[in-house]
């Protein structure tokens, strides 16, 4: 869902290794020397902690945003606000973790104030469209539903890396493409009705097209957020990625509340929040929270790109897919008919194929680089041996 496009900057696919993996290949070679237990079971603790994060994360805010409309909130430009402008929260975790995930990989030529900015605001302006297709899609469209159509992300995400990243189309991924645009494309066919009130067809369509345009826009951001990492800020730091999401949701902050004034919509909250149906208190509290916790899927998301790696938090993420439909059909009764299910299980066999696959390239990378360092490790030896040879 959304946090995704804040948290997936670093793999550089097949080209170069990020170094929360050299961190990784590091610390397994330090394990084997004899790095105490505790250590490792206090790592695994927090991944541990930062998947729970992610899945839940992203779960709670699709349910929350589903109750905001559901008992009378009627502002879209609102609920992307609450998307976006929690990103405070995530400075205390910004200041208290630099230390813990410093970093040495660097460039001799940082990015000039200008560069930088340009992409803050581009990224920003992107980010903020997107949330607002998704609060449209989220409108009329049952949470079930809508989940399942946030999984073309990765297919948009992959499309557009093999233009901007030099990314492969190996057949597993071309095999994952076709799966979830299958998926996404046989709940066109969905002719169910919200079961607060009555969805047109017309209304459906616009909110499927809306959440496939938010899904093509944030794979879109993936891809340039890679792009601007290797090109133009150069720096592949805790501190770097966290300016990134903080300042990104800056701009996007911002781009959402012109929105709001804009759009005269503030002029409604007034009236929205006393005709609620759960009452005000109700009303500001689903506000406050769904912004709190897209920003605690955030902290989980960057958590295990630095404790792991962007594909595993990419796979966490995704994990989540099914979690959300379940949840919709036990707190909304929404229906999962066959058609729902088709598409959850080609949803996630499409997933599968996707993490599969930059595992092998992964395994790959980090075999190759196992080979070349037991290489360079030791060249007396590798003298040795091949001396033998021209004895023999």
């Amino acid at each position: 869902m959304k946090g995704d496009q804040e948290l997936q900057v670093i793999v550089q696919q097949g080209k170069e290794l990020n170094p929360t993996v050299q961190d990784e290949i590091n610390s397994v070679g330090n394990n084997q020397t004899g790095v105490p237990h505790s250590n490792i079971y206090k790592r695994w603790l927090r991944v541990i902690a930062y998947t729970f994060f992610v899945i839940s994360g992203q779960s709670v805010a699709a349910i929350l945003g589903r109750l905001y409309y559901d008992n009378g909130g009627k502002s879209k430009w609102l609920a992307t606000v609450v998307q976006l402008v929690g990103f405070p929260v995530l400075l205390p975790y910004h200041l208290l973790s630099i230390k813990t995930h410093a970093t040495t990989h660097t460039d001799s030529k940082s990015a000039s104030p200008r560069n930088r900015v340009l992409v803050y605001v581009v990224l920003g302006v992107l980010v903020g469209a997107g949330c607002y297709l998704y609060s449209i899609g989220l409108l009329y469209l049952p949470v079930s539903t809508f989940s399942l159509i946030c999984a073309s992300q990765l297919a948009f995400n992959a499309f557009f890396s093999y233009f901007l990243n030099s990314q492969k189309l190996t057949p597993i991924i071309l095999n994952s493409l076709l799966l979830l645009t299958i998926s996404s494309t046989l709940l066109a066919f969905n002719s169910e009705e919200s079961n607060f009130k009555k969805v047109t067809r017309g209304q459906y369509v616009t909110s499927f097209i809306c959440t496939i345009g938010a899904s093509a826009g944030f794979g879109l951001v993936l891809s340039l957020q890679q792009l601007a990492f290797r090109k133009v800020l150069k720096r592949q730091t805790f501190s770097e990625v966290m300016d990134l999401i903080i300042y990104v949701n800056l701009v996007a902050s911002c781009v959402s509340l012109v929105g709001l004034f804009a759009s005269g919509e503030w002029k409604t909250l007034s009236s929205e929040m006393n005709s609620y149906k759960l009452g005000k208190v109700s009303y500001v509290m689903n506000l406050v929270w769904t912004a709190v916790i897209w920003q605690v899927f955030n902290v989980g998301g960057t958590g295990l790109i630095f404790e792991l790696s962007s594909l595993f938090s990419n796979a966490i993420s995704a994990l989540g897919l099914p979690v959300v439909p379940v949840l919709a059909v036990i707190i909304f009764h929404d229906k999962m008919n066959g058609l729902k299910v088709i598409s959850m299980i080609l949803a996630i066999w499409g997933f599968m194929s996707y993490v599969y696959q930059h595992y092998l390239d992964d395994k790959n990378l980090k075999k190759s680089i196992g080979i070349s360092t037991e290489e360079s490790s030791d060249p007396s030896e590798a003298e040795g041996s091949s001396g033998k040879k021209i004895q023999t």
